[in-house]
């Protein structure tokens, strides 16, 4: 990554989580001023770590490799979070992958889910952009029928994007939209379809059905797709992820997370626990509102930025 923009968007990135970093250096710089590594400061640094949303596992195993390696000595906080901003970037890196378009699926169909509010729209039309800017022609699908804010926010975003958006009435049956918005994407010869999806949580059983109309819908088209399965998540709902990412994955098919929100929450390290419980890949993390706000997961960079250290 260049420093003209790479170093614009780790401070960001850096900025961006300060709230969930506050919350733990804050810590760690209570625990260990002049204090030697015993048990109890393990103890309350596991403690710690868990109330910083990286769940029970992750903070167990960053706990027991700090006292590998300096059990009984003399340790200062800058030190521990050096050696937990090396670990937690270990933890990360098997699911940071960004997601890649494979030129071969055309159109390549991302199905893109996640709950109301947590930013799914809006990261639709962000990655729209990216692709655009990428040279990829893009169609987007207003699946989200039930929210007419969500079609006309899917069509701003779509003339930012320079991608057609297929829409349909209100309340209208979204596995019909996604099969003709698919149908129009093959006729464009476009490289990347997108489809929005309702995210009503509370009626599980209609959500679930539409999703997998959804899907049997558009393999009538393409028996490969969808190619991509998106969940969107709002990183300030911390351990709620878990059940989300549970609930959904009983519904669908996920195949990768995108974060958003972090800039707004204290509770950014619950990718890490996400990471180790779930394994999925990482696509995206989203600290703010612009079009730059979204880019690639770096595990180097977000655990450096988790430990309030510069990346």
């Amino acid at each position: 990554m260049t420093e003209q923009n790479g170093g614009g968007w780790l401070s960001r990135l850096k900025s961006g989580l300060s709230r969930s970093s506050e919350k733990i250096t804050g810590g760690i710089t209570g625990l260990f001023t002049k204090r030697k590594l015993d048990q109890a400061a393990l103890d309350d640094l596991e403690e710690l770590l868990i109330a910083g949303d990286l769940g029970v596992g992750p903070a167990m195993k960053l706990s027991q490799s700090l006292a590998d390696q300096r059990f009984d000595q003399e340790i200062t906080s800058e030190e521990v979070r050096g050696i937990l901003a090396d670990d937690v970037s270990a933890l990360l890196q098997p699911v940071a992958r960004p997601l890649e378009i494979d030129p071969s699926q055309k159109p390549f169909v991302i199905l893109v889910c996640g709950v109301n509010g947590s930013g799914k729209t809006t990261t639709i039309g962000k990655l729209a952009k990216q692709f655009r800017d990428q040279g990829k022609s893009v169609v987007l699908a207003a699946g989200d029928t039930f929210r007419a804010a969500a079609v006309e926010q899917l069509q701003v975003w779509g003339e930012r994007a320079g991608a057609p958006v297929v829409a349909g009435p209100a309340g209208g049956d979204a596995a019909g939209l996604a099969f003709g918005a698919l149908e129009k994407a093959k006729a464009d010869s476009a490289d990347i379809l997108m489809i929005d999806t309702a995210g009503r949580l509370q009626n599980r059983k209609d959500l679930m059905a539409e999703l997998e109309k959804i899907v049997r819908v558009i393999k009538k088209l393409d028996v490969t797709a969808p190619h991509a399965t998106l969940l969107v998540m709002d990183a300030t709902i911390g351990q709620n992820a878990h059940s989300q990412v549970e609930v959904f994955k009983q519904m669908i098919d996920v195949t990768g997370l995108v974060m958003t929100k972090l800039d707004g929450s204290a509770k950014g390290g619950v990718v890490v626990a996400l990471a180790e419980k779930f394994g999925l890949p990482v696509h995206a993390v989203g600290v703010g509102e612009s079009i730059d706000d979204l880019r690639p997961f770096e595990a180097r960079a977000f655990a450096r930025s988790l430990m309030g250290l510069d990346a």
